[in-house]
């Protein structure tokens, strides 16, 4: 196949093309051509690098159990090495989405992806709190670099009423992530010890530079050797001057630290809350993610066709969201049921309600802000989210040690809900933002 016979040059009247003087209008997104075959096929190693982070991230939470035996850990210091890794997270997410928007997402994501390959397989010479929480904090500054840059290289191959689609199949690689993880390291831990179960799985994530690079090639416009949607925009404080910013923050800092939730503590609940075994809670965790992954895919699709049959771009993406916020909230009821498997579909329903959101908060952010903000944008949003992730993490643990799981489930039910608000009141319509005409 002859790459070169795809159009890879922006217009100057390309409605993606955010540097011109002329913004984005409905009209012109409706006419945007459709995505290009390379286009799914970055869109489908977005899948696959979101796959390696969950698999990478979560190989704590599912050996847990076992380190909590092995170094008489209480669950409080279980969340302060969780804690650790939001903690990178949280002060990594500025300055990795800057440094993408600077060097462009092709060689930045595979130097961050290294690194937290690298730093997880150290995590096998961990022997206590101290060491896995500085392990954490360094992985934790690599790994948020991943979401951002995804979001970029999104925001740019993709239009309007395919953009939701793409990002739901990027972030579909947090759910199989999460799906392949609980029986993969679970078969590590069981025949050859909990180190190792870091260590192998972070092998694979060396294995994805090399197609990487030979498949994702930006639009042909440079300047002083950057991609053009790497040139200089809007600063941070412009941003942080409009209401929308702080509305896209809020929502998925009100929503995203719930997926954080069941990936964490899931795993702890099933073993110590309902006295599963290692090899249960894999199954049954690995269930619900399964079925709860399908609200990614299906939330996406769903909001492009809405588009194709004539709803607005505001309208489609605030009933997927509320929808996806109702259907979290059945997490208020995960431990008052006395069935393990009503409990479990429950957190699958949770689960799929939270993708539902999760794919249309994600185009929100491309549907409202130019190409050449999104990585600092999402890195915004994920300071709101590390924040949020940081409290939660410590008043989980604590509550946990102190009372039961069922606060902590009450919580999750509860704040996707806060997420819609902002939503509707915080962000408000859902329009591109023009910076140049505000400035001027």
């Amino acid at each position: 196949m002859e790459w070169r016979s795809w159009n890879w040059e922006a217009r100057p009247d390309d409605p993606l093309n955010h540097t011109s003087d002329t913004p984005r209008t409905y009209e012109a997104l409706s006419g945007e051509p459709p995505a290009t075959f390379r286009a799914w096929a970055i869109a489908a190693m977005l899948l696959v690098s979101m796959s390696l982070n969950f698999i990478a991230r979560l190989v704590l939470a599912n050996v847990a159990p076992s380190l909590e035996t092995e170094m008489h850990l209480s669950n409080t210091q279980y969340a302060y090495i969780v804690f650790a890794f939001m903690l990178g997270m949280t002060i990594g997410q500025l300055p990795a989405g800057m440094f993408i928007d600077w060097i462009g997402a092709r060689l930045a994501l595979p130097g961050l992806l290294t690194g937290w390959s690298v730093v997880n397989m150290l995590h096998a010479l961990g022997s206590g709190v101290a060491s896995l929480c500085g392990l954490r904090f360094i992985m934790g500054l690599f790994e948020c670099g991943n979401y951002s840059a995804a979001m970029k290289v999104i925001g740019g191959f993709f239009p309007a009423r395919q953009r939701a689609l793409a990002l739901a199949i990027m972030d579909s690689g947090s759910l199989l992530g999460s799906i392949v993880a609980p029986p993969i390291v679970v078969l590590i831990l069981t025949h050859y010890g909990w180190r190792a179960a870091f260590l192998i799985p972070s092998l694979l994530g060396l294995v994805w530079v090399y197609p990487w690079l030979k498949i994702y090639m930006p639009p042909k416009d440079y300047s002083a050797g950057r991609e053009k949607s790497e040139q200089a925009g809007p600063t941070v404080r412009a941003m942080l001057r409009r209401r929308q910013t702080w509305g896209v923050v809020l929502m998925r800092t009100f929503s995203g630290p719930i997926s954080q939730f069941y990936w964490y503590w899931l795993p702890l609940y099933l073993v110590r809350g309902r006295g599963m075994s290692l090899a249960a809670m894999a199954a049954l965790s690995s269930f619900a993610f399964l079925l709860g992954g399908a609200g990614n895919l299906v939330g996406g699709y769903l909001s492009g066709w809405m588009i194709r049959r004539g709803l607005s771009i505001d309208a489609s993406r605030k009933t997927v969201f509320t929808a996806g916020g109702l259907f979290a909230a059945a997490a208020v009821l995960v431990p008052l049921v006395p069935s393990v498997r009503v409990a479990i579909s429950l957190v699958a329903l949770a689960i799929f309600g939270l993708n539902f959101t999760s794919c249309n908060l994600i185009a929100v952010v491309t549907d409202i802000f130019p190409e050449t903000t999104l990585a600092r944008v999402t890195g915004l949003t994920g300071v709101g989210e590390g924040a949020m992730n940081m409290v939660l993490t410590l008043a989980t643990g604590m509550v946990v040690d102190r009372f039961s799981f069922a606060p902590v489930f009450a919580g999750a039910g509860i704040m996707p809900v806060l997420s819609i608000v902002a939503l509707f009141f915080v962000v408000g319509r859902i329009r591109p933002i023009n910076f140049q005409a505000h400035t001027h």
